[in-house]
């Protein structure tokens, strides 16, 4: 599956008080870039779905290279790597005119959405992802 890039600009908010982005925003833009990779796939509620079925993060794993700044245009790329019976692996980075800022990994499960127990992806979204 190929990769999707999500273009992203910094914002005071996203940032420390020295103009730098907050580590966990990294986390956040990710977040977005899955989502958008997904929502590409055909699959409109990525988070809850219609049966009450819930995505959920099982691990994240970040590394980080080079802070990203106010005012940059970043773009937060992810790629799924492998999809079982209820997860899917991501790998993901954030990246600043090709230069690699942070990069990672995240693994989501579709749970049931009242006892939390993982819960098999529906056939359909399984072959989407492979």
């Amino acid at each position: 599956m190929p990769e999707y890039r999500l273009p992203i600009r910094v914002y005071i908010e996203d940032t420390d008080a020295g103009g730098i982005v907050y580590y966990v925003n990294y986390l956040k833009y990710f977040e977005r870039a899955r989502t958008e990779l997904i929502r590409s796939l055909g699959v409109d509620k990525t988070a809850v779905t219609e049966d009450g079925s819930v995505f959920v993060v099982t691990s994240a794993a970040i590394d980080y290279h080079v802070p990203a700044r106010l005012d940059d245009q970043l773009e937060a790329v992810a790629e799924v790597v492998n999809s079982g019976a209820a997860t899917i692996d991501f790998r993901q980075s954030v990246v600043r005119s090709g230069t690699e800022l942070a990069s990672g990994q995240v693994r989501v499960a579709l749970t049931d959405g009242t006892s939390g127990k993982p819960k098999r992806m529906p056939k359909g979204l399984r072959e989407l992802l492979t």
